[in-house]
């Protein structure tokens, strides 16, 4: 039986819950593209089967911020998905700032060691900073999902370094994560 990925591609293209921007780069666009790289990555690997969140770049999840997060955990628990990955990018006021950090509800939970590897895996394969994971127990994807839930955010679209990265090299990411879920699961990459 595969184990089933709920790839969650955070915000929607324009109007509620749309992203953060920098740097000539729009946060939906880049978790878009970087969820669909990843889904066909899963989808290749018979070891797992994989949903996405936002099946077109233009699809709009929810009428508000709040309908859109709960339609997002709705499509994984009633799936129901064994994990939950939802994917963003990170913006600051201090163009300074950069770096990769996953977001976790609790500490030592299964979540938490996922959050690790998957950390693992992006800084490994991009050269983004890692900035560790962090606990933050009221993001509501991880509040109210029904499986171990992780908050990936890539990088800042506000530092530069960051954002040439999120802009040249959406499919490293996407590997990266890939890779920490291997590395979770202690799977060898298919030949």
């Amino acid at each position: 039986m595969p184990i089933r990925i709920f790839v969650d591609q955070g915000h929607n293209p324009q109007g509620v819950n749309a992203g953060a921007e920098g740097n000539g780069l729009r946060e939906q666009d880049v978790t878009y593209n970087v969820g669909v790289i990843l889904g066909q990555l899963l989808q290749n690997d018979p070891r797992f089967a994989v949903r996405l969140s936002r099946n077109s770049p233009n699809q709009v999840l929810g009428a508000s911020n709040a309908t859109s997060l709960r339609a997002r955990v709705n499509m994984a628990n009633t799936w129901p998905a064994n994990y939950f990955i939802s994917i963003h990018c990170n913006a600051n006021p201090n163009p300074a700032i950069n770096g990769s950090e996953v977001y976790v509800y609790q500490q030592g939970t299964q979540a938490y060691w996922l959050a690790q590897h998957i950390l693992n895996g992006v800084t490994q394969q991009t050269g983004t900073r890692d900035n560790g994971v962090r606990i933050n127990p009221s993001l509501y994807v991880l509040r109210r999902t029904a499986m171990p839930a992780v908050l990936v955010e890539l990088g800042y679209l506000t530092n530069a370094s960051d954002a040439e990265k999120l802009r040249s090299d959406q499919r490293g990411f996407a590997q990266g994560i890939y890779n920490g879920l291997l590395s979770y699961f202690g799977f060898a990459p298919l030949s």
